[in-house]
């Protein structure tokens, strides 16, 4: 016989106090019975990994289109790169690698098409209605848009895992006071840790940048001369791919060696104690500013970067004339959002229909929006 407490005890050896413990679990909103081998976390992990907004994640764009080429990061390996970078840390600082995981797989499903413009043109069209964050986003799919049960809507995560995604929509609100769970906060971290370095690597291949351009950043130019240490004189092309390793290792470390000394003072707290206390771990004061001054850099030299405005205006140009044409004929809408509209405003019914497109079905949407006068559009 299986026996779910030794799955406890196995938590009991290997975590920290302070991480979040299992049988510390606040339960889900649907009570249903405990998994002959699997934890409440490894459960919404799984629940996650399968739901049809993950699956559409490889179809959405990180920060380029699919106009540009196909090397390029798209929302789902992002994920997985995020996910990996979360899973480290936390192996490292004895937390709970299942919620990391289930955290990190979530973070990203709400994200409209289109990349960052997307969310943009979204929240600026839905102003009326309060606007679109793509973190709120996704706990409106998670818990009412997925359909995979009969007995309830949405995927019936647990408390902490829908309270870790709350906290990435009300950020400013969780940046002060008592603090998240650790587990939420370094999928934070891990999140800004890969999107810096891996954009760096999106916007060299695709020829944005050079390297002389980016050895101006400190950061950079120290991961730089840790690679000739290392290595010597490489082609510009492994060059790329080792300064995209050094980048995260860096950062990985720097994090790390903060994280425990900070929370040496904390052993035998539990995981609501440390919030209490409101320890948030982050980076040194030295690297802070240097990846400050990296995302800086990047937000003028690659995301407003020439080439990029002409293909985001022509993408933001058809988001919003889909919602323009949905907004004023909500009877085009699929059907299940033709019933939403019936008690939601139809401009909120028609942004979540739209965030949940991929790019490519964001298109031929349009396509079918502009050239045919009535007819309902499909669900994805």
């Amino acid at each position: 016989m299986i026996d779910l407490r030794r799955f406890a005890d196995r938590e009991h050896l290997l975590l920290a106090s302070y991480a979040m413990h299992s049988r510390d679990s606040r339960g889900r909103i649907y009570d249903e019975p405990e998994h002959a081998y699997r934890g409440p976390f490894a459960r919404d992990r799984d629940r996650i990994l399968h739901s049809s907004a993950f699956r559409r994640l490889s179809g959405k764009m990180q920060v380029f289109t699919g106009e540009m080429g196909i090397y390029h990061r798209t929302r789902l390996t992002h994920t997985f790169e995020v996910a990996s970078v979360a899973r480290t840390i936390a192996r490292v600082l004895r937390l709970n690698e299942d919620l990391t995981e289930a955290l990190a797989l979530m973070h990203d499903v709400g994200h409209p098409p289109y990349g960052h413009c997307g969310e943009d043109v979204l929240a600026e069209a839905m102003h009326a209605v309060g606007g679109f964050s793509h973190n709120g986003f996704a706990l409106v799919i998670v818990t009412e848009l997925e359909q995979r049960y009969s007995r309830f809507l949405g995927l019936n995560l647990s408390a902490e895992t829908l309270a870790g995604q709350d906290t990435r929509a009300h950020k400013a609100e969780a940046a002060v006071g008592r603090s998240p769970i650790l587990e939420v906060q370094i999928v934070d971290l891990a999140d800004s840790i890969a999107y810096d370095a891996h954009d760096v690597d999106d916007a060299l291949q695709m020829g944005l940048l050079s390297i002389d351009e980016l050895s101006e950043l400190a950061v950079v130019r120290r991961s730089l001369e840790s690679i000739r240490v290392k290595h010597g004189m490489l082609p510009t092309t492994q060059l790329r791919q080792l300064l995209v390793h050094e980048l995260i290792d860096l950062q990985v470390s720097d994090l790390l060696q903060m994280a425990v000394e900070q929370l040496r003072p904390y052993d035998g707290y539990r995981a609501g104690e440390l919030c209490e206390a409101g320890v948030r771990i982050n980076h040194s004061d030295s690297l802070g500013r240097e990846r400050s001054e990296l995302e800086a850099f990047l937000f003028d030299a690659v995301y407003r970067h020439k080439r990029l405005i002409p293909v985001r205006d022509a993408a933001a140009d058809r988001l919003r004339t889909l919602f323009d044409i949905l907004s004023a004929k909500p009877d085009r809408l699929p059907l299940r959002f033709r019933v939403r509209a019936e008690k939601m405003p139809v401009q909120k019914v028609v942004g979540e229909y739209l965030a949940g497109m991929t790019d490519a079905f964001c298109d031929a949407q349009h396509r079918y929006a502009t050239e045919h006068n009535a007819g309902p559009l499909a669900d994805w």
